[in-house]
């Protein structure tokens, strides 16, 4: 369900999202945006409205730094910055380590074509799937926030799309929301990646790295989803599977289970 603020082009409402036992997500639990830097008091207020505790904050460092803090931030609720990147910083003799490099934090933003380290059926596919691998202990962090939010958890990136999609389709497959609808909801994006790209591109942090891109490489196709979520079936057995071999428990998915669905 999209909702409209002055601030915001991509924010909807999961709830009322299939499930494959024939009941629904709960609305007014689980929400995903576009970055919230251009919010109004006007936005602040509604979303306080709808009772949102716990903003989940997929951003980079480098992203969260340059950008600053939200209007939002000021307002009691709860900022976690939950960063899908490997970023590092060298320190005083200190070198780069013999590993896939980590991103540097001037490099640390979406859509700079970074090697994934994943390789999958689809390329954005395998980028998604290197954002769990890169960065395991930042997906189970932001699940276990919505999961524990006294309220509904807002998750968002820059875009709202590639890093939110990624773990609000964990979430909702936790869930046991319909598999088309999880890959309906991911495709939705597509209807506002105009608007979305407008507002990015008006802020200093993203503008260089989002000008020569055509409109298309912004889209998000079903195939990609589609390709992530057979893979993590065929590799792991199901999502929560995955899950639990990152350190998941029981009681995180009972939790996360209850937040979306009872």
């Amino acid at each position: 369900m999209w909702i409209d603020l002055d601030g915001l082009v991509n924010l909807r409402d999961v709830g009322g999202l299939p499930t494959t036992d024939g009941n629904k997500i709960i609305p007014g639990r689980l929400l995903r945006s576009a970055n919230l830097q251009t919010l109004s008091n006007s936005d602040v207020d509604q979303l306080l409205g709808l009772g949102v505790s716990d903003v989940i904050d997929l951003r980079s460092d480098y992203e969260a730094d340059r950008e600053g803090p939200t209007l939002l931030a000021s307002s009691g609720v709860r900022i976690h910055q939950f960063s899908l990147f490997r970023e590092w910083q060298l320190g005083v003799g200190d070198s780069k380590p013999d590993v896939r490099p980590e991103v540097m934090p001037e490099e640390a933003l979406p859509w700079i074509d970074l090697e994934p380290n994943a390789q999958l059926d689809n390329e954005m596919a395998s980028v998604y799937f290197s954002y769990l691998m890169d960065r395991p202990d930042s997906v189970l962090a932001a699940l276990r926030t919505i999961a524990r939010a006294p309220g509904a958890a807002l998750v968002h990136c820059a875009a709202g799309k590639d890093r939110t999609g990624t773990v609000v389709a964990l979430a909702l497959s936790v869930a046991d929301a319909d598999r088309q609808a999880i890959i309906d909801d991911y495709v939705a994006s597509s209807e506002r990646v105009e608007q979305v790209v407008q507002r990015l591109m008006a802020s200093q942090t993203y503008a260089d790295n989002l000008r020569d891109r055509p409109l298309s490489s912004h889209l998000s196709h079903p195939e990609t989803m589609i390709s992530l979520l057979a893979h993590i079936d065929e590799a792991f057995g199901s999502v929560p599977q995955m899950l639990i071999k990152m350190g998941w428990t029981s009681e995180d998915n009972e939790q996360l289970r209850a937040k979306l669905r009872n």
